[in-house]
């Protein structure tokens, strides 16, 4: 997974420094506002960790782990 920015454009999402392959499925968060949100300094580093682990390439793909959600039940 990756977290990549964009801009929309004529009703069209443009993403910033990167190319997504054609027919790649992708997930659209948006802002309300001016909404933000807080963490504690906890919940960061635990984030921070989270991502640096992902960067690593240390993480369970959606697919896989969806498979193995279904194996158990």
């Amino acid at each position: 997974m990756r977290i990549i920015n964009g801009t929309v454009h004529d009703g069209r999402i443009v993403v910033e420094g990167t190319q997504l392959t054609e027919g790649e499925k992708v997930t659209v968060l948006t802002r309300e506002g001016t909404e933000t949100f807080r963490v504690s300094p906890d919940q960061k580093r635990e984030l921070l960790a989270s991502i640096a682990q992902a960067k690593r390439g240390e993480f369970v793909a959606v697919d896989d782990l969806l498979r193995e959600l279904d194996e158990e039940n």
